[in-house]
């Protein structure tokens, strides 16, 4: 039997913004294109479904407003990729200032 692919463990702060608030997992290779022969042939099977980041509602919602499945997982499938874009590194400047609980209205 294969050995099971271990996921990182959820930290205590989110992995962009460094808030303290409830967690999602971010699939840095999105999940829909995992049977994709591009995406198969860039990426292992571990890479695919280990490529994640711990990340608060509010920052999730924004990587997903800012960015194609597509480009996720082509340019931006790494935190330091992510962050390297201004438009979602000033978002997560300007939310790291904010309360744990507070959400921004889009």
């Amino acid at each position: 039997m294969p050995d099971a692919i271990r996921l990182p463990p959820q930290p205590d702060h989110c992995e962009l913004c460094a808030r303290a608030a409830p967690l999602t997992r971010h699939h840095l290779i999105p999940k829909a294109l995992h049977d994709k022969p591009y995406v198969q042939k860039r990426y292992a099977k571990h890479e695919r479904i280990a490529a994640t980041l711990w990340v608060c509602r509010a920052c999730h919602n924004q990587i997903h407003r800012l960015f194609s499945e597509k480009e996720l997982a082509l340019t931006y499938n790494s935190r330091e990729a992510l962050l390297g874009d201004e438009r979602l590194r000033t978002f997560v400047e300007w939310l790291a200032t904010k309360p744990a609980g507070f959400m921004p209205r889009h």
